[in-house]
């Protein structure tokens, strides 16, 4: 994994958002389409806010979220399906978007998007990583195992006062309990993983990620296996390395 830091979350997000349209470009290139996970969060703002307007024939692109709560519905502040519409969908022409519906029975979802990702192989995935090191939502210990691309999770104390924290939600009460997520196996299968991390409240994750040992306890630090990861940092995520 390669490590990229620049001074501004801002300067932060066009640098990531730059290199993963070259690759999804590239993936069009060689391919005729492409196939990309795009992250949600409040870390992903800077990234997303330059990503659409990067050239990219969006209408040859498949693209896919990582997770979402389990009964919110896509209307509520927090829901990531409300935030990836607004944020990307409705801003570019994309071919398709396939959204994690957490307000369905989700055994049935779950596999209902196994079914169209096994037969669309990802190019280039956008992820980030939680304050508890998560990456998408398999908090710690995160299974390392499994060969589902989706599964049921259960969210953290720790997880869960990050939402709240980063004001999606009204109170800690308020935070789900349960999660979709995108399986570990699922994203360290995309061809090239582009995660954007700022702001210093994710520097001790970032410290872990990059220094302790490979294993569940710290999930992100499983993209130091990846051939192709490129973690963006600003100064303040990266000021304990």
């Amino acid at each position: 994994m390669e490590t990229i830091i620049v001074e501004t979350k801002q300067e932060l997000g066009r640098k990531a958002a730059t290199t993963g349209a070259e690759l999804i470009r590239k993936a069009i290139a060689d391919n005729g389409t492409a196939n990309i996970i795009v992250a949600t969060g409040a870390s992903q703002f800077e990234m997303l806010d330059a990503l659409v307007k990067e050239d990219v024939d969006w209408s040859k692109v498949t693209a896919f979220h990582l997770d979402e709560y389990i009964g919110l519905s896509d209307s509520h502040p927090a829901s990531f399906r409300k935030y990836l519409k607004e944020r990307f969908v409705n801003l570019v022409g994309i071919k398709a978007f396939h959204y994690v519906n957490g307000e369905v029975d989700p055994v049935v979802e779950c596999k209902r998007l196994e079914h169209i990702i096994l037969h669309h192989p990802i190019d280039v995935a956008f992820v980030g990583i939680g304050e508890n090191g998560h990456l998408a939502f398999n908090d710690p210990p995160a299974d390392f195992e499994t060969e589902d691309a989706y599964l049921v999770v259960n969210l953290d104390d720790d997880c869960r006062r990050q939402q709240l924290g980063e004001g999606w939600f009204p109170s800690f009460d308020d935070v789900p309990k349960q999660a979709i997520s995108m399986s570990i196996k699922q994203i360290m299968k995309s061809k090239s993983i582009i995660c954007t991390v700022p702001d210093l409240r994710k520097a001790k994750a970032v410290y872990q990620t990059l220094n302790s040992e490979i294993s569940p306890a710290c999930p992100a630090s499983i993209l130091r296996e990846h051939q192709n990861a490129l973690l963006f940092l600003d100064h303040a995520a990266a000021s304990l390395i």
